[in-house]
């Protein structure tokens, strides 16, 4: 997920006040965010109506990369404290 679709995704959930979940139902998902991903790759064509291509496959991206994963919990969780 590149830097652009991370902060966007970030925004929203700040704006949205879900920042403190999300950061902590993807740290409690553990594995599960890898079916998550494949999920969102079968699904992918019928979300386009709503969501761009290009987010979805992103967001899929993301859930199959424990490192940048771990490093969107981190930021959420920065901040949910601020």
């Amino acid at each position: 997920m590149n830097n652009d679709h991370f902060a966007e995704l970030i925004t929203r959930l700040r704006a949205w006040g879900l920042n403190g979940l999300a950061a902590t139902l993807l740290e409690s998902a553990g594995p599960l965010t890898f079916l998550g991903a494949q999920a969102l790759y079968a699904t992918g064509p019928l979300l386009t109506p709503f969501v761009p291509e290009d987010e979805v496959t992103a967001l899929a991206h993301l859930l199959e990369d424990p490192n940048a994963l771990q490093s969107l919990v981190e930021r959420l969780q920065q901040e949910s404290a601020a």
